[in-house]
């Protein structure tokens, strides 16, 4: 591959895989058994775009992955760009993006909750993952192993079948590092995202392993997803363990693979209040609620279906829900799109909030005030001149029906 013997694609693939290894001082590759790329088109912009097509123009044998390549959730849903006061300008270069990558056998999954929706990892599957939320889920949830893949790097590992061996595809970095305890269960996503947001900041650094305890019942999938995504948000963690939950930590030892275990720092009433604090503002009128990030899966769907029955969005608010292409179809054929949409909702496939041209989005509508039950979401939507706050599903969907933060 580096003598171009496969092709101009797969050179240059390796070329930067040899670059990211020895920076991080990787030993040899790992195969991987499939790649994520992170490329929304607000991202990559019209170089970017022109980049991934001068790929797409090699011959089949050059450039097609070998291995499955799928992709994180799109700038634009064609079904719903306008609504969302997107421009056709922003259609186009998605469309563009698009045909690249299908011509580079990249399937167009659109998602960052591939994990629910696509083919679940395994343990001790290496994987070579781009989206946050999807890395800590795979690593901790499942046992996988996956670094944070930039872009370029998940389609370079997609184009050569491996990726660096450093960093989470090693033991020695998966024992745990810091010490956790809950001493108040959350209630709700927004309080596993909140929880999430609490032990990020605390452990803030990549290389850094928490592990949490006290955890009274075991937290179902859609708990685990809004935790990881807003612990990989506020604190860039990669991986984190549950004893008796999480599948390498059987027990607190294991955890830590039998080393010494740190003092626990207490989590309580207290340090969720002064969270949700951080990001409150009663009283203010809303603009836009947001169910999203990560996207929502079929259950969540539901549950927002059955809040908003016989219920009205309030004219002065708008109320998106993103979801992946799958559990949207899923929705639809089960009346759930219908039933929000009822009520005033928008539900978009395949896209993502803060990835979709969040600031002129916000320019086009007039949006400032916005309210979520993402943890994550608040981390971010303030650098695109948001005012977020987070609150419970139930609330947000007050929030949304009576046009104020309630």
């Amino acid at each position: 591959m580096l003598a171009g013997e496969q092709g101009r694609a797969r050179r240059w693939a390796l070329r930067h895989q040899i670059e990211v290894g020895e920076f991080f001082d990787a030993r040899d590759f790992v195969p991987v058994a499939q790649a994520h790329v992170m490329a929304d088109t607000e991202s990559l912009g019209e170089e970017g775009v022109r980049w991934l097509e001068g790929l797409a123009a090699l011959t089949p044998e050059e450039c097609r992955v070998r291995v499955p390549t799928i992709t994180d959730p799109r700038g634009v849903d064609f079904d719903t760009y306008k609504r969302l006061g997107q421009t056709d300008a922003m259609a186009d270069i998605e469309a563009r993006a698009i045909r690249a990558f299908e011509a580079l056998g990249v399937l167009m999954t659109n998602t960052c909750i591939n994990y629910q929706t696509v083919l679940p990892p395994v343990r001790g599957e290496h994987l070579a993952m781009g989206d946050t939320g999807v890395v800590v889920y795979s690593n901790s949830v499942m046992g996988a192993r996956s670094n944070f893949e930039g872009g370029p790097s998940a389609l370079a590992a997609g184009l050569t079948g491996r990726t660096p061996r450093y960093g989470f595809h090693l033991d020695t970095h998966r024992a745990g590092t810091r010490h956790f305890h809950i001493g108040r269960a959350p209630r709700g996503l927004a309080d596993w995202g909140a929880l999430g947001g609490i032990v990020g900041r605390a452990t803030n650094s990549y290389w850094e392993v928490p592990v949490i305890g006290g955890i009274e019942r075991a937290p179902n999938s859609d708990e685990l997803k809004h935790f990881g995504a807003a612990l990989a948000s506020f604190g860039s963690v990669a991986l984190f363990h549950m004893p008796g939950v999480t599948p390498e930590a059987p027990t607190r030892d294991a955890a830590f693979q039998g080393r010494p275990i740190p003092a626990a720092t207490m989590i309580g009433e207290a340090e969720f209040e002064e969270f949700y604090t951080s990001y409150a503002a009663k009283g203010d009128r809303v603009d836009v609620v947001v169910f999203g990030a990560p996207q929502l899966s079929l259950l969540e769907i539901e549950k927002l279906a059955g809040l908003l029955d016989g219920r009205e969005v309030h004219s002065a608010t708008t109320l998106v829900v993103t979801t992946s292409p799958e559990v949207k179809f899923a929705a639809d054929r089960m009346g759930l799109t219908r039933r929000i949409e009822q009520a005033g909702g928008i539900v978009a496939a395949g896209i993502c909030f803060y990835q979709s041209y969040a600031r002129e989005m916000a320019e086009a509508n007039g949006w400032q005030r916005l309210v979520t039950n993402s943890a994550k979401l608040v981390n971010i939507i303030a650098g695109y001149g948001y005012k977020p706050t987070l609150a419970a599903t139930e609330q947000c969907v007050d929030c949304a029906v009576s046009g104020r933060i309630v």
